[in-house]
């Protein structure tokens, strides 16, 4: 199974007593070993929200001031996978290849760029464990990857994001945006260290971010003239008390900001984030607690309401604590966590009289996760999600889902 699908499966796999396989279906092909791999899944969901005016730059749960209900069938945050990698050792090397696809589930296809389908993976590593790894291509951001690894909702639904008449788009938000920044799949390169006794590092230049401000409908201009930096310090450990610790950072120098779609006189600013994770396991109990600070980075991707109108950075800052826990013999795990991203407003946005842009978005999760076989596992959780903005606008939902994931 490729690297970062591997490390989405096994994260949930651990975490949360689900199944799957150790690798998928393994075929030999001359001098290559080809694994094809990946996961279907589809849930249920049912979200009852009510407004009072619309948050943007938040979650986009809204239905109207009123308040109603929507049903949908829909992948959850982990979307349906069919991934093919290719490996081999030569000339003191161990290459890779990586391609993936993946579908959605929801028929409300003009929510989701027309097809609800995308293609999130396309790399290749070239590396020895004497001296580490190189990535080249498209593949999970390094920056917030362990956070939504370890996330519950990764086997699940969470927050199910915009909801439409007859679905939703191709995954749902789980805890992205409420406790927080999506990773994403974006173009790479990366060095990954070998393993010295638990403790390794990973740094990477990656496609730069645009800004784009929800709440005034702003973009930045389209081309950038420098990369993103990530980079990531982590140890690991086994034994009756097993654990993991991370320290993350990003950075990206953004050029010609744009706020209420004007540039800001070929102005260029930074944006940067830094975040501190870990999570512990002992005697079928399992801790995770996350926390990121930012300037200019927003609440749910990167970059997105990151800056008011006059370019001016916005602070950030969120995270999230979750508590698991498996039932002997069973195997079902069952988990609960609560999150919130937090957006401050700057002197710019209060002159702009910018009361829509949000403040807090906020999230509690509880689910079961039971092993039905070795590959399917089946799924329920209920999560209330709050967002508020900076003026009178708030959104709640209450959301049920349950269904199944089946990893191959």
């Amino acid at each position: 199974m490729n690297k970062k699908l591997s490390m989405a499966v096994a994260a949930a796999v651990l975490a949360f007593g689900a199944s799957a396989a150790n690798a998928g279906i393994v075929i030999p092909a001359g001098d290559w070993t080809v694994d094809i791999n990946g996961n279907v899944n589809a849930f249920y969901i049912h979200n009852s929200s009510r407004d009072t005016n619309l948050v943007a730059g938040g979650l986009a749960n809204t239905k109207g001031a009123n308040g109603t209900s929507s049903s949908s069938i829909n992948t959850g945050l982990l979307p349906s996978w069919f991934g093919v990698t290719g490996k081999k050792r030569e000339n003191d090397l161990d290459i890779s290849w990586t391609i993936s696809y993946q579908p959605g589930a929801s028929s409300n296809h003009a929510l989701s760029g027309g097809s609800g389908s995308e293609f999130r993976q396309a790399n290749l590593t070239f590396g020895d464990k004497s001296w580490g790894t190189v990535k080249v291509g498209k593949d999970l951001g390094l920056f917030g990857s362990d956070a939504i690894l370890n996330d519950q909702t990764l086997l699940g639904v969470g927050s199910q994001g915009v909801v439409g008449t007859k679905g939703g788009t191709t995954t749902t938000l789980g805890r992205i945006g409420t406790g927080f920044l999506y990773a994403d799949f974006t173009g790479q390169i990366e060095y990954s260290s070998p393993n010295w006794s638990g403790f390794q590092f990973n740094a990477e230049i990656a496609q730069p971010w645009n800004t784009f401000n929800l709440a005034s409908s702003g973009t930045a201009s389209g081309n950038q003239k420098a990369p993103a930096f990530e980079g990531n310090v982590n140890y690991s450990w086994a034994g009756d008390i097993s654990g993991k610790v991370w320290l993350e950072d990003f950075y990206q120098r953004v050029y010609g900001v744009v706020g209420a779609n004007t540039p800001v006189g070929g102005r260029d600013v930074t944006a940067n984030v830094w975040a501190l994770g870990g999570k512990v396991g002992v005697s079928g109990f399992e801790a995770v607690a996350y926390y990121y600070d930012g300037r200019g980075v927003g609440t749910t991707g990167l970059l997105m309401d990151g800056f008011d109108t006059a370019g001016k950075k916005r602070d950030s800052n969120g995270g999230y604590i979750q508590l698991a826990y498996k039932i002997p013999t069973v195997g079902t795990k069952l988990a609960a966590s609560w999150g919130e991203s937090k957006l401050d407003n700057t002197s710019q946005d209060k002159l702009d009289g910018n009361t829509a842009l949000v403040n807090k978005n906020e999230m509690w999760t509880v689910g079961a996760y039971h092993p039905l076989t070795s590959n399917l596992n089946l799924v329920a959780e209920y999560s209330h999600v709050k967002a508020d903005s900076h003026g009178n606008g708030n959104n709640r939902s209450n959301i049920v889902d349950f269904g199944a994931i089946l990893f191959f």
